[in-house]
């Protein structure tokens, strides 16, 4: 199954939706990539992770932390190919912490793991949760890049095995609520 594009994969997956979503971001959108669907498949997230750590096999990565829920798969799947541990953050009280025991050592090299990069809520999420552990954080890595601005992370590298680009409205100006389809609200966020 050597190097299949992330695409096909989340064709034959049926993670690539269509309708009238609500994103977190408070945005509109006629598609919405539902990852867990791909990763529901344990060979595709093997091998789709093992292409996305190739593009951090010259890292000394010492820990990958995914955020719950969409990066728990992905940050498993990392560390399993770059023979380092997994973690993943979670929210209490609305807050993203570290729980479950998982602890980061000073000036440990973090890698920081996500399904879909939107507008980078989560992974700042992530980030703030670590800083107090104060460990370096060497990038991120997520399989969809679907973000519309660059340098969303400020001085932390970003890769990814696909950048996509699906057009977002705001309630004001999406087509579906004019012609009143129906609004599901997909994701992890309540």
């Amino acid at each position: 199954m050597k190097n299949i594009d992330i695409l096909e994969m989340l064709e034959k997956a049926s993670a690539l939706l269509t309708g009238h979503f609500l994103l977190s971001s408070g945005l509109h959108s006629q598609q919405y990539l539902q990852c867990a669907l791909l990763l529901r498949y344990p060979a595709y997230a093997e091998e789709l992770c093992k292409q996305l750590a190739e593009k951090f096999q010259y890292e000394k990565i010492d820990l990958v932390v995914g955020p719950a829920y969409g990066g728990i798969i992905v940050a498993h799947e990392l560390a399993r190919a770059l023979g380092v541990r997994a973690i993943f953050t979670e929210r209490k009280d609305l807050k993203m912490q570290l729980r479950r025991g998982f602890n980061i050592e000073k000036g440990e090299r973090i890698l920081i793991a996500e399904d879909v990069v939107t507008t980078g809520r989560s992974v700042k999420e992530v980030i703030k949760a670590i800083r107090p552990y104060k460990p370096r954080i060497i990038g991120i890595a997520t399989l969809i890049d679907r973000s519309t601005k660059s340098n969303l992370f400020n001085k932390i590298h970003m890769e990814s095995l696909k950048r996509i680009r699906i057009k977002t409205y705001t309630e004001q100006r999406c087509p579906m609520c004019k012609a009143k389809k129906p609004l599901t609200k997909p994701g992890s966020r309540a």
